[in-house]
């Protein structure tokens, strides 16, 4: 086990990234299939209605993913940190406080989502023909909570101690559980849309026994009832890194509501065409994630380590590479979308062209700007990995407010399609917040640490 930990504080920076990365890109593809397998079975077998139902649920249930993919990516910051400077004992305190963090935050986030699930639907005027079906996908997915942190905080430590591998792994054994049970579930017994609910939480449930299997294998981490605590200052400073990310994904979901909530104006057809592609999303940023987790583990390592010129080396590497893996994955997507996305839709012939033309011109929107949305992945997460919370969520509020503006305004002024070009502007926003950021903050560490070094 001790083999899959990378220490990323020597070495070349850039095949370090690649090599923490690749993994955990596999990884996030097996992830992504949950979301794509569901969509396809969803569509093909229950037809537009249904898939514009799930797209309705989409980002109420991002919304939720996001609040505990920023709690727990929080609490790895400061896990990273620590196994940089061979703090173990510290280590071992922070991963217990973790969890009972975040056993109270799932808690607390099953009952609100139970809460909010319908008038937030009925806000989003949610058509009625879709309604129920959304709303029942969203309970079912809320009742997961749970079982969704535990997973994402299980691989969060592996991931913090350079560990890409073993979320790689569960992700795979998960994905083809998933698959096997959504047809299981949807066209076989017919559960409908809660089948594919019920499919992809009892895929999390595999995947987060996988890792907690793994991590009681590692010995710096084997935990003792004192360990569990809440006492004195580290639940705080937990709080302080998670909050912000958790608050930045939260207000980043919202503003995706507001989209939702223009989208929903525009009738099933374009719903179902908006949802096919998004359900893609996923997977156009699928390397984006991977080098963002990479980057806080290596940025976080190194500031543990005191080497701050191996984060400015790392930044630039890895933005080099995820320049050219989003025009790898763009180009792959405006020769292949129309093929990729036709095995979501199903209808008429007519339902099915407006569809897939409505599908294929966001698509090749985001496609053509993907860039940008790598650079924002690249340099956001650095910053996290050097202890810096607050100027990514700033980043996460000028996105809301450049997606939301967006959203408004350019249906008004250009027609429908104008909703596509909403997510361009909120990548837009939020690097120009990020990339001066990223300056501030490596410059203020380097200030703080000379003294030191002299």
């Amino acid at each position: 086990m001790a083999m899959r930990m990378k220490n990323m504080t020597d070495g070349k920076p850039s095949a370090l990234i690649l090599t923490f990365a690749l993994p955990l890109m596999i990884g996030n593809v097996f992830q992504q299939l949950y979301t794509v397998v569901d969509t396809m079975v969803v569509g093909k077998v229950l037809g537009v209605s249904a898939l514009a139902a799930l797209g309705a649920a989409d980002w109420m249930n991002w919304l939720m993913l996001g609040v505990i993919q920023g709690i727990t990516q929080g609490f790895g910051i400061l896990m990273a940190q620590e196994f940089g400077a061979a703090k173990y004992e510290d280590l071992r305190k922070t991963v217990g406080c973790s969890v009972v963090l975040s056993i109270l935050s799932s808690i607390v986030l099953l009952g609100l989502g139970q809460w909010i699930a319908r008038p937030v639907l009925m806000l989003l005027q949610t058509p009625p023909e879709i309604i129920d079906n959304s709303l029942l996908y969203l309970r079912i997915m809320y009742l997961g909570i749970p079982v969704v942190m535990t997973y994402n905080l299980l691989a969060t430590i592996l991931r913090s101690l350079g560990d890409g591998q073993t979320p790689l792994y569960a992700m795979i054994v998960a994905a083809i559980t998933n698959i096997a049970l959504d047809i299981l579930f949807v066209p076989v017994l017919g559960f409908g849309i809660s089948g594919a609910a019920i499919a992809t939480l009892i895929a999390q449930v595999i995947s987060g026994l996988y890792c907690l299997y793994h991590i009681r294998k590692i010995e710096i981490l084997a935990l003792t009832s004192s360990d569990y605590s809440l006492r004195g200052h580290l639940p705080s400073k937990l709080l302080m890194l998670g909050f912000p990310m958790a608050f930045q994904n939260a207000i980043i979901s919202i503003g995706g509501m507001i989209v939702q909530f223009v989208v929903n104006g525009f009738g099933v057809i374009f719903i179902a065409g908006f949802t096919a592609t998004n359900k893609l999303y996923g997977v156009l940023e699928v390397a984006a994630t991977s080098y963002g987790y990479a980057m806080v583990t290596y940025a976080g390592q190194n500031l543990g380590a005191g080497k701050t010129d191996r984060i400015r080396k790392g930044i630039r590497a890895a933005v080099l590479i995820a320049l050219v893996t989003s025009a790898l994955i763009a180009a792959v997507m405006l020769l292949g979308g129309k093929a990729i996305l036709s095995c979501f839709i199903s209808g008429t012939p007519e339902e099915y062209a407006q569809t897939l033309q409505i599908a294929y011109y966001y698509l090749a929107v985001m496609s053509i700007c993907l860039p940008i949305l790598y650079i924002l992945h690249v340099t956001r997460s650095t910053i996290q990995g050097m202890g810096n919370t607050v100027l990514p969520m700033v980043s996460g509020i000028a996105e809301f407010i450049m997606r939301a503006v967006s959203a408004i305004l350019l249906p008004m002024i250009i027609g429908e399609t104008g909703i596509f070009y909403a997510e361009i502007m909120a990548w837009l926003g939020a690097d120009a917040i990020l990339i001066s950021s990223y300056f501030v903050v490596i410059g203020k560490i380097e200030r703080r640490m000379k003294p030191a070094e002299t």
